[in-house]
């Protein structure tokens, strides 16, 4: 089964090699993969999951940035005023 999976051998080749029914191994592998890809959604799920998060976090502290930046310009017209008057 790893044969077929990580070094890319076909069915038919492997099942020859160990005197097997293609069907049989093709069987294996297909299961192998089934039990696997729940590993690999559920990876990539949390993957997704994290990325999402951090997107927001990024979208909150642009946000914040930009406030910061309103008001240090508020601040700095504001003292312009003050000394001019």
């Amino acid at each position: 089964m790893r044969e077929v999976i990580e070094k890319e051998r076909t069915i038919s080749s492997v099942a020859s090699s160990y005197d097997l029914v293609p069907q049989t191994v093709g069987n294996w592998v297909a299961r192998y993969r089934k039990e696997h890809a729940t590993d690999q959604g559920r990876e990539k799920a949390s993957e997704s999951a994290e990325i999402a998060k951090l997107r927001a976090e990024v979208r909150e502290l642009c946000g914040e940035n930009e406030f910061l930046k309103k008001a240090a310009a508020w601040r700095l017209r504001r003292n312009d005023r003050d000394r001019a008057l």
